[in-house]
């Protein structure tokens, strides 16, 4: 497989080569302009489907006005942009081919003017308008992954493996270094075109760094290929500086900061209870009333479809959703096992943790005749019938306990604590003298640490000064 496809892409190759629309210069194109926009649509109906936006509708419109402006001085305004803001708690944006941008309410919240969404916004259009985006997805097309599920018979197996590869592609979403340079400039570029005030983009990168310092690693989409967080906040001011130099004034362009402060004023700040949320390694779903605890050191994603963890060498995947409504999981166990492609073993009817419960072990083999070997547990609570449901390679039998692990993890939740939990959300306060941030901590209380108000609120920390009269961010409530 792999050499049919080295050598189709060979193939192209020799022929394929394409103006690049920002340096001008011909390059290697493995995929047209059309093919480019429908990949990039396909993929944002199943990121807009899986994630879901988020429901603010000035918001979503500030977020398509600042980037359709952009784009339609863009080297590539034909593109059929679109703009989302997601409803998604991680600090990220991120840009798929043909012109689809997405920003998640996660790093809204931690802007603090418009023209700092401006900065990340005309980023992403960079990357698209100089097809960082179809390098990169050239270069998936020759990547092997460890989890073969697009090969597995059963349809089942094979749908949570493609959620689990979409889902940490996403999250691991990585440019080059050369790359994410170049976007900066670009961004910065249309940031000046469309009249914003451009030193916001030193302020953004200057919160991002400070993230990851409190984060101790990058974050998705700004991470290890990204150039250094310092580096480019000195970039990003030396930019600004130029412009400056040149003659042009600062003073007329668009900063934004009191209408945008004012747009976050009751935004939900980190994650939703309502959907659950994890805490220490364990799922937590109030509305559903159950929590389950997956492998320690796994990322995990939450989704619409289901809760999923990924080893950390990424050859081995969980996943828990619905089964069905009203379904016996002895049923539900049954229609999985007699699959076309799963051979069943060590299957049980015992309960799990008082709660009706039908499970055991599976294997299954691939088009290259590579066997994985996986477990599944069904159990009925409530309404619903859930699947816990995990696999693996044959010799990683340590996996293999691990997602046994988590289906005898899964129980009733009814610590008052966690079911009644509510969402973090911003408040945006007019600070009313001249303080310190520790002081107006202690007049307006957040629910979160001190530095990470500090992050949010832009500056670099609890002695850092608050002017009279500005809007500070507080935020209350959420998971404790």
């Amino acid at each position: 497989m792999r050499r049919r496809i080295t050598a189709m892409l060979l193939a192209v190759a020799t022929v394929a080569c394409a103006t690049n629309p920002v340096s001008g210069k011909s390059e290697l194109s493995l995929v047209s302009e059309s093919q480019e926009i429908s990949i990039g649509q396909q993929e944002a109906q199943k990121v807009v489907q899986s994630i879901g936006e988020y429901n603010n509708p000035a918001a979503q419109a500030l977020v398509k006005q600042i980037g359709m402006r952009m784009a339609a001085e863009s080297e590539r305004p034909n593109l059929p942009w679109a703009f989302y803001l997601l409803d998604d708690e991680t600090v990220n944006a991120f840009a798929l081919p043909g012109g689809f941008i997405f920003i998640t309410r996660g790093i809204m919240t931690y802007m603090n003017d418009e023209a700092e969404l401006a900065s990340v916004i005309g980023h992403e259009i960079g990357h698209v308008t100089a097809k960082h985006s179809v390098s990169q997805m050239s270069k998936q097309q020759l990547a092997q992954v460890g989890l073969v599920a697009g090969m597995i018979a059963s349809p089942t197996v094979r749908d949570m493996g493609a959620q689990l590869q979409q889902g940490m592609q996403l999250l691991f979403l990585k440019f080059g270094r050369d790359d994410e340079t170049e976007a900066d400039l670009l961004g910065f570029r249309y940031m000046m075109k469309d009249g914003y005030d451009v030193r916001a983009a030193s302020d953004m990168f200057q919160t991002l760094d400070r993230i990851s310092g409190a984060a101790g690693q990058r974050l998705p989409e700004w991470q290890s290929t990204h150039p250094d967080p310092d580096n480019r906040v000195k970039r990003a001011e030396q930019r600004a500086d130029s412009v400056q130099q040149a003659g042009r004034s600062m003073s007329g362009a668009t900063l934004g900061r009191e209408s945008y402060m004012k747009l976050l004023d009751g935004f939900v700040f980190g994650p939703d209870p309502k959907a659950g949320y994890f805490k220490n390694g364990v799922f937590y779903h109030p509305d559903l009333k159950f929590e389950v605890t997956f492998p320690a050191g796994w990322p995990t994603q939450n989704k619409p479809e289901g809760v999923m963890a990924v080893s950390t060498q990424q050859d081995a995947g969980v996943q828990l959703r619905l089964a069905g409504k009203g379904t016996s999981a002895a049923t539900a166990a049954n229609t999985f096992f007699t699959q076309q492609g799963i051979t069943a073993g060590n299957t049980s009817n015992a309960q799990i943790n008082g709660l009706p419960a039908s499970s055991g072990d599976f294997r299954a083999q691939v088009d290259d005749g590579t066997v994985i070997q996986g477990s599944a547990a069904f159990i009925e609570y409530g309404q619903y019938t859930y699947m816990i449901m995990g696999y693996t390679l044959p010799d990683r039998t340590q996996n293999l306990q691990a997602i046994r692990q988590v289906a005898r993890t899964f129980k009733p939740l009814t610590d008052p604590a966690y079911l009644n939990v509510q969402a973090a959300r911003v408040n945006t306060v007019k600070v009313p003298k001249e303080m310190t941030l520790e002081q107006f901590n202690r007049q307006f209380p957040s629910s979160i640490p001190l530095a990470q108000l500090a992050t949010i609120n832009g500056v670099d920390g609890a002695t850092a000064t608050l002017r009279a009269g500005q809007l500070a961010k507080q935020v209350v409530g959420g998971i404790k």
